[in-house]
């Protein structure tokens, strides 16, 4: 009887483990809340919400994509990281956000080394 009821537990404990490490692999990395919410601003993909889960929006062309739930947030970084790279520029202590003839469209100050050394890993910039 003993035996049964650790079994039981031993799998129970597995079963919440592996769900664990499912969400985080689901889960894209954190990003500085004030510098992602800001430059969201004109980052020309938009997430909207469909009947099947979520689609992706570029407003330059009105095009749709529908990736996977699990890939969407994954796939948004993708677009973002490729439009930043041609779209973001860091200057001193600001980033500059840049319009599709390289006219300066916004300046965002960066406030903290934390949000500095995030451009430079999720954008590359």
């Amino acid at each position: 009887m003993n035996a049964k009821k650790g079994l039981f537990l031993g799998m129970l404990f597995a079963f919440f483990a592996l769900g664990f490490i499912a969400i985080q692999k689901a889960t894209p990395d954190a990003k500085p809340h004030r510098m992602y919410k800001e430059i969201k601003i004109y980052s020309p993909y938009k997430f909207e919400k469909t009947i099947g889960g979520l689609a992706i929006i570029d407003s330059r062309t009105g095009t749709k994509e529908k990736p996977d739930a699990a890939d969407a947030l994954y796939r948004m970084d993708e677009l973002d990281k490729t439009w930043g790279k041609k779209h973001l520029k860091v200057v001193e202590n600001e980033l500059i956000v840049l319009g599709d003839h390289n006219q300066t469209v916004s300046k965002i100050f960066i406030q903290t080394d934390k949000e500095r050394s995030w451009l430079k890993k999720f954008f590359g910039i």
